[in-house]
């Protein structure tokens, strides 16, 4: 190995350019700290998982206390009391009519268990539906089966081959989400036996740029899928556990899922997990005394002992400190800080939900691969604020402990910023 590669393949990193990584020493709350001493914001969660703050000490407790008396064991055919009380505190907090919890390590796996549970129940019940509907612009993951039900483009196309047809509707953009309904009404009734499931992100999509659209359409949606008897499952891996205001964003359009995906946030970012919520239909079609109907998946760490009292505590703070007091004044924030950026001459639209703002801009080579986006990225950590731009889209979805004189500092970066745009 050359003296100029690093040991480290580093995750959406090219290499090649040479830009060197930013060693982090320790997190506390919403800074990380670096070996040379800088404080910066994490204005993004660190990739949207830290809820509370980096380090709390309520999740810190937890993890060691656990690892004290139990860290892993196999979870086919045993159980351990945190696991049980994490999947009874889910269950009390998800949409109703979701009975049973499948814990796995990631956003990507709680997707790929979350398909092939829609897929695996038509199989047991005797009638073989394999088709799934996603939104174009989709984000799910990067594993085969959740690339699959995402969008199409330079980030999959190598694998294009591998990856299983999918059906995807038009984004519900404000003014056109009846062109989305009427997509997905026509699609249902023109292969009434075909499809198992229809995957969304609800209410915003996050990779794709952080697009926002209504509970109605949602709302909606779900509607044509009961009516039709297709499996609804909202990945709520970026959205859950208070982003877009409640608690889940399928709240906010009295959604009732057959799935639900969980992960990020699960754990207030302190370690990896996931986690499939199913309802009692979809259990049921697995339930038999044939070992054939077995519902096949398992990941090696899932149930791990650690991860669940982590996720416990995170859960725990909910009950012990002001955390939708502090997601509503982020989200007020928000509203009042993206005020002056609309009528700037470089902004496309300005948007929130929740905790979830996004700036986009009006650049001529816009999208995900726009020059423009390491260039706002460096000029961001330049003043110690971690932002990563999806190419011309500046997003903001920090900490709950966030304060607002911090989010006061990013958007007076984001502001200083617009700068650098040229047409």
């Amino acid at each position: 190995m050359s003296a100029d590669k690093s040991a480290i393949w580093h995750p959406f990193t090219q290499h090649g350019l040479g830009v060197p990584e930013i060693k982090i020493a320790r997190a506390e709350g919403a800074h990380l700290y670096t070996d040379d001493g800088r404080a910066i914001i994490d204005a993004i969660s660190s990739w949207w998982v830290n809820l509370h703050g980096h380090g709390h000490p309520h999740v810190a407790r937890a993890i060691a206390e656990q690892a004290a008396k139990l860290d892993q064991v196999i979870f086919a055919g045993f159980t351990h009391e945190p696991a049980e009380r994490l999947a009874a505190k889910l269950l009390a907090l998800a949409p109703r009519g979701l009975e049973h919890v499948f814990f796995s390590d990631s956003g990507s796996t709680a997707v790929e268990v979350a398909i092939k549970m829609a897929v695996g129940a038509w199989h047991n019940r005797g009638y073989p539906r394999k088709g799934i509907i996603a939104l174009e612009h989709a984000y799910h993951g990067d594993m085969v089966g959740a690339m699959s039900v995402g969008q199409r483009g330079l980030f999959n196309a190598a694998y294009e081959p591998m990856l299983f047809d999918v059906s995807y509707l038009p984004f519900p953009a404000p003014g056109a989400e009846r062109h989305t309904i009427d997509a997905l009404e026509r699609l249902l009734k023109s292969q009434p036996h075909h499809f198992a499931a229809l995957i969304v992100e609800p209410l915003v999509l996050g990779a794709g740029g952080m697009r926002m659209y209504s509970p109605k359409v949602l709302s909606d949606m779900a509607a044509l899928c009961r009516r039709h008897e297709v499996f609804l499952i909202p990945d709520e891996v970026m959205t859950g556990f208070g982003r877009t205001g409640a608690m889940f964003a399928c709240e906010q359009a009295d959604v009732a899922p057959d799935l639900m995906c969980l992960s990020k946030g699960l754990t207030s970012g302190s370690l990896p997990m996931g986690a499939t919520l199913a309802s009692g239909a979809i259990y049921d079609a697995f339930y038999s005394t044939d070992r054939g109907k077995t519902f096949f998946h398992s990941t090696s760490y899932t149930g791990n002992a650690i991860a669940c009292a982590a996720a416990i505590a995170s859960l725990e703070i909910w009950e012990r400190e002001p955390v939708r007091a502090r997601i509503a004044a982020i989200a007020t924030h928000h509203t009042q800080a993206l005020e002056r950026f609309r009528a700037r001459p470089h902004v496309k639209d300005a948007r929130s939900r929740g905790t979830i703002a996004a700036i986009e801009l009006d650049v001529p080579d816009g999208g995900y691969f726009a020059e423009l986006g390491p260039q706002l990225n460096r000029f961001y950590l330049e003043r110690d604020v971690l932002l990563r731009s999806l190419g011309n889209v500046v997003y903001v979805l920090p900490p709950y402990c966030t304060t607002l004189a911090e989010l006061d500092r990013i958007y007076d970066v984001i502001d200083q910023s617009l700068a650098l745009i040229r047409h």
